[in-house]
């Protein structure tokens, strides 16, 4: 308990990264509640066609071409954003942990197959790799979040492995060994949970990449037809940008201020997880 408390109190030092905590907040309270906030389906035709910001109390950011409300698009696009950020990046982290601590836990053979594959993968432009697998898949937020993780996870197993060479050799490794734990009990339950500081301030990052991409498959046609998401309302926006601004700022605004927190609570996660400050 008086780590928690003193994680908390080095937190609380990074103002920007307690900023960015209550904007995250906000954003996820949005989410959550956003059938309570606008009811029904966003992409009703409930008023009339672009409409400028105050013009309708009813859509006070305005409407699109077609006489949707841009904030109920908003709303509950940030639904769709943060699902397909949060679940790509646990996957990365899941796939990343894995190859990564049996890559750096092993060494030898396993080790250089491993690392060989993971530069493979960080050799494909990932972006490129990305719309290559939704066009295959056909686009859903299953594939765009199946395709954002399967590209993402070389980042994180590259931590894991740097992680796992320096912790193979350490004492309770050894200790472990001694008694006779076997190899995946030795990794899962004492070598990878020491690896979870510098990961958690990674995947952090992530999820805000994540978020970005989703956004840009969506921008360029690629998203989930079905659901609205800020990538796609900005995508829509960007043929009438010249007559109706607010179609491109107000989700474009959504989606820089969610990217910004992000990054902040992840540098304040930095400095709060980093060993070097825990004897200040």
């Amino acid at each position: 308990m008086s780590e928690f408390k003193s994680f908390c109190k080095r937190f609380a030092r990074n103002k920007a990264g307690l900023f960015g905590l209550f904007i995250l907040s906000c954003i996820f309270l949005m989410a959550i509640f956003a059938d309570l906030l606008y009811p029904g389906d966003p992409f009703a035709m409930v008023t009339g066609s672009l409409l400028m910001p105050g013009q309708d109390p009813g859509a006070p950011l305005g409407s699109d071409i077609l006489g949707r409300n841009i904030a109920s698009c908003i709303v509950h696009g940030a639904r769709v954003s943060l699902f397909i950020g949060l679940v790509a990046t646990a996957l990365s982290v899941f796939l990343g942990m894995l190859i990564g601590g049996i890559s750096g836990f092993y060494g030898g053979i396993i080790d250089d197959i491993l690392m060989r594959l993971t530069e493979i993968v960080m050799t494909i432009p990932s972006f490129m790799f990305m719309l290559v697998l939704v066009a295959l898949l056909t686009p859903s937020v299953f594939t765009i979040t199946l395709a954002i993780g399967i590209v993402s996870w070389p980042t994180i197993a590259r931590v894991v492995r740097a992680q796992c060479l320096s912790l193979r050799e350490q004492e309770f490794v050894l200790a472990g060994e001694g008694i006779g734990m076997s190899d995946m009990r030795l990794l899962f339950t004492q070598v990878l949970p020491n690896t979870l500081a510098p990961v958690i301030v990674t995947a952090t990052i992530m999820v805000g990449t994540a978020i970005l991409n989703e956004a840009s498959l969506s921008f360029l046609g690629l998203g989930d037809p079905n659901v609205k998401s800020w990538g796609a309302v900005i995508g829509e926006g960007r043929a009438v940008i010249r007559i109706a601004w607010h179609l491109t700022l107000f989700p474009g605004l959504a989606l820089v201020l969610t990217l910004l927190s992000i990054n902040f609570v992840g540098d304040a996660l930095n400095d709060a997880l980093n060993p070097r400050l825990r004897t200040r």
